[in-house]
C-alpha cells in the first residue's frame, strides 16, 4: 500500500512533549505573575530608589519590563530541554517498536525462526513482542508441516504413477503378457491414487473451515459408521461395541461422519490379527460432548503415538494390506477435530492399543442444561 511520506512518530512524540512542557511553563508563569500582582504588597514592588509617589501602576510596569525578560528566557530554555529531551525520551520509549519492526521485516524476508525475545517486566511492548514471537513460532511450524505435507504427498502421489507407468511398459512391451493381470494391477493403483487424491482435498476443505454448521449427533454418526464398517471389521475379525449418551454438537455432519468414520476404520486396521475389540464411546460433559474409540493392538509408546496424526504416517511402519488406507486418516482426525474448534488426544493402552479422544463443544442448549 503506497502511503505519502509524514513525520515519525519520534519526531511527533518529541514535538508532543516539548509542547506539553511549553505550556506547562507558560501556565506556571502566568500563575506566577498573577500572584505577585495579586498578593504581593504595592509597597514590595517598589524598585530600590523610586519613591511611592510615582503611584502603582508606573511600579507593576517595573515589574513587567524586570519578568518579561527572564520569563522569555525561561520559555526558551524550556523549549530548548523539551525538544532534546522529548527526542530522547521518545527514542528510548519507541526503541522496543524497533526491535519489533525490524523482526517484522526479516519474517516477511522469509525468516521465520528469528524471534525478539524483548527483555524487561511485563508491559504493552513486552506484550506485543511476545504475542508476535508466539505468532512467528505457530508459522513457522505450520510452515515446516507444510513442506513436510507436500514433500510427503509428493512421494505418495508419484508412486502409484510409476507403478502405472512400470506396467504400461511391460504391457507395451511384452505383448503377450496377460493383459487380464495388468488391467487389474492398474485399477488398484489408480484406485488407490485417488483415494490419495480425494482425501488430500478433504483435508485441504477442512483446513478451510468453509463448511455450513448445523446440529449434528455424534451417537447417530457412530451408528452410522459402525455399519458402514462391520463388514470390514467381520473380515478382520474384530469386534465393535458401541455404548453411550445422545452427543449433540454443531458442525458440518459430512465432516463429522468422515472423522467417526476414519477413527473406526483406523481401529479395524490396527489391531490384532485376530479376537480383537473395539469400544466406541459417546458421552457428555458440561460443555462439551466426547467420542472415544478404544482398540486393543500391539503396544505403542508416547513418542510413537504423538506421531500418528502426522501425515503418511501409519504407526511403527507402513502398511500394504488392501484396506490400510493412504496414512491420511488420523491427519484428517486432527483437521477436521481442530476446524470445529475441538480437541484430540491419543492414549496407548498399557496392555496395548490406543485410546483416541476428541472433544467437541456441546451445543449451547445442552450446555445451558
Amino acid at each position: 500500500m503506497n502511503r505519502a511520506p509524514g513525520p515519525s512518530v519520534r519526531l511527533k512524540l518529541t514535538l508532543s512533549y516539548a509542547g506539553f512542557l511549553m505550556l506547562a511553563g507558560v501556565l506556571l508563569l502566568a500563575a506566577v505573575w498573577v500572584f505577585l500582582l495579586r498578593y504581593v504588597p504595592d509597597r514590595a514592588l517598589i524598585v530600590s530608589g523610586e519613591t511611592p509617589t510615582h503611584g502603582v501602576f508606573p511600579v507593576r510596569s517595573n515589574l513587567l519590563r524586570v519578568f518579561a525578560p527572564r520569563a522569555a528566557a525561561v520559555m526558551a530554555f524550556l523549549l530548548v530541554f523539551g525538544l532534546v529531551g522529548g527526542w530522547v525520551l521518545a527514542g528510548r520509549m519507541l526503541a522496543p517498536l524497533t526491535r519489533i519492526t525490524g523482526a517484522t521485516r526479516m519474517a516477511t524476508n522469509g525468516s521465520l525462526s528469528h524471534r525478539i525475545r524483548l527483555p524487561g517486566r511485563e508491559d504493552e511492548f513486552r506484550e506485543l513482542a511476545d504475542a508476535f514471537d508466539t505468532m512467528l513460532a505457530r508459522i513457522e511450524a505450520h510452515v515446516a508441516e507444510q513442506q513436510r505435507f507436500a514433500a510427503n504427498a509428493s512421494h505418495e502421489l508419484r508412486t502409484p504413477l510409476a507403478i502405472s507407468k512400470a506396467l504400461l511398459d511391460v504391457a507395451r512391451t511384452d505383448p503377450h503378457h496377460d493383459a487380464g493381470e495388468v488391467i487389474e494391477r492398474l485399477h488398484a493403483v489408480n484406485t488407490r491414487a485417488i483415494n490419495l487424491t480425494e482425501a488430500l482435498l478433504l483435508l485441504s476443505h477442512a483446513n478451510q473451515r468453509s463448511f455450513t454448521r448445523e446440529p449434528v449427533d455424534l451417537s447417530l454418526l457412530v451408528e452410522e459408521a459402525t455399519e458402514t464398517l462391520l463388514p470390514l471389521a467381520e473380515k478382520h475379525g474384530v469386534t465393535i461395541e458401541t455404548s453411550g449418551d445422545i452427543t449433540p454438537t454443531v458442525g458440518s455432519q459430512a465432516l463429522l461422519l468422515q472423522l467417526t468414520t476414519n477413527l473406526v476404520h483406523n481401529a479395524i486396521v490396527h489391531n490384532l490379527p485376530e479376537k480383537g475389540t473395539i469400544r466406541v464411546h459417546t458421552g457428555v460433559r458440561t460443555k462439551t460432548v466426547v467420542l472415544t474409540v478404544e482398540n486393543t493392538g500391539e503396544i505403542l509408546t508416547p513418542e510413537v503415538a504423538s506421531t500418528l496424526t502426522e501425515p503418511f504416517q501409519r504407526g511403527t511402519e507402513r502398511i500394504h494390506a488392501d484396506h490400510a488406507g493412504v496414512g491420511l486418516g488420523l491427519a484428517i482426525v486432527r483437521t477436521i477435530t481442530h476446524a470445529h474448534d475441538g480437541t484430540l488426544t491419543l492414549t496407548p493402552l498399557p496392555t496395548g492399543g490406543l485410546r483416541i479422544t476428541v472433544e467437541l463443544p456441546a451445543t449451547a442448549t445442552h450446555a445451558d442444561g
